[in-house]
């Protein structure tokens, strides 16, 4: 897929990041994660995106991530696959080019490591690593890699496969000015924690679509809240709402890193073996998983 056919591609529906399945040794499961992947490929995601931040990018070493796209590939049929990239500058360039070569259709490109950094250094970084590869890159504004909207604009004129721009700072003055700047160049896509809580925010500042976390165990309850939100429904939105995610929010609340953990937990109970979390997360104690299985159960 071509980066303009993947541009078009993100932007007709919801996104997701499956989980990185790991054995009992805390090692990739490649066997479990595809039949999570060709099971999450039957519903309605637009793209889903392999070793992102659900999928554990933070924990993974850079030579995993090919395995997992490519069987993320393998498993997923027609549904495109973005893989997760970062790290310094040179990291990332071996990343993307490896995730490139393993057959992924883009690249999503998280914040540097650690350090904050100047918009002339971000500029370079990201441009390194478009020039690096022909598949699509999105960039993805985070905690301490935030482009300014003259350095997203500058980018998107120098390189020619930066297709989309994802948000998880949560700062809607600053997504509605990159969006009034630079329009139809770009593909706008939801990325706090919990989108959905605040997907209709993002609609409208000019985003399309979102990356759904909770689509990792219920999946067609995520595709109707995005349909209701897309449609206009507000009342069923704010009943889902009300049902699921604010609860799941408090839930996910109860401890640092659980925005992650809470989902594997999750799939795990969909009867999926996805293992652990990696350290540093910690997974739901048996009590929190308990409260997780009523909940879901409530949804279905």
């Amino acid at each position: 897929m071509n980066p303009i056919e993947l541009k078009s591609a993100l932007g007709a529906g919801l996104l997701s990041f499956p989980v990185t399945a790991f054995d009992a040794s805390g090692d990739f499961a490649a066997e479990p994660y595809r039949r999570h992947v060709e099971w999450l490929s039957g519903f309605e995601a637009a793209a889903l995106f392999a070793a992102g931040g659900t999928g554990e990018f933070f924990s993974l070493a850079p030579s995993e991530i090919p395995s997992i796209v490519s069987a993320a590939k393998e498993a997923a049929g027609k549904t495109p696959i973005v893989a997760g990239c970062g790290y310094g500058t040179r990291i990332a360039v071996d990343i993307a080019r490896s995730a490139e070569k393993a057959g992924a259709d883009g690249i999503l490109l998280l914040p540097h490591y650690l350090i904050d950094a100047p918009q002339a250094g971000l500029y370079a970084h990201v441009k390194a690593v478009c020039d690096s590869i022909g598949i699509g890159v999105m960039v993805y504004n985070r905690d301490n890699s935030i482009l300014h909207p003259d350095t997203i604009a500058r980018l998107a004129e120098a390189c020619p496969n930066l297709i989309g721009f994802k948000d998880g700072s949560g700062d809607i003055g600053l997504v509605r000015q990159i969006t009034a700047t630079l329009g139809d160049r770009l593909t706008y896509l939801g990325g706090m924690p919990t989108a959905e809580l605040f997907a209709e925010a993002y609609l409208g500042a000019g985003f399309t679509t979102y990356s759904s976390a909770v689509f990792n165990f219920v999946p067609a309850l995520a595709v109707e809240f995005y349909k209701a939100l897309r449609g206009g429904n507000r009342a069923r939105c704010e009943e889902i709402l009300r049902d699921f995610f604010y609860p799941f929010m408090a839930l996910r609340s109860r401890n640092k890193g659980y925005a992650v953990s809470a989902i594997k937990a999750g799939v795990r109970q969909k009867g999926f073996e996805a293992g652990p979390v990696r350290p540093p997360l910690v997974d739901l104690t048996p009590e929190e998983e308990k409260i997780l299985a009523e909940l879901i159960a409530k949804s279905e």
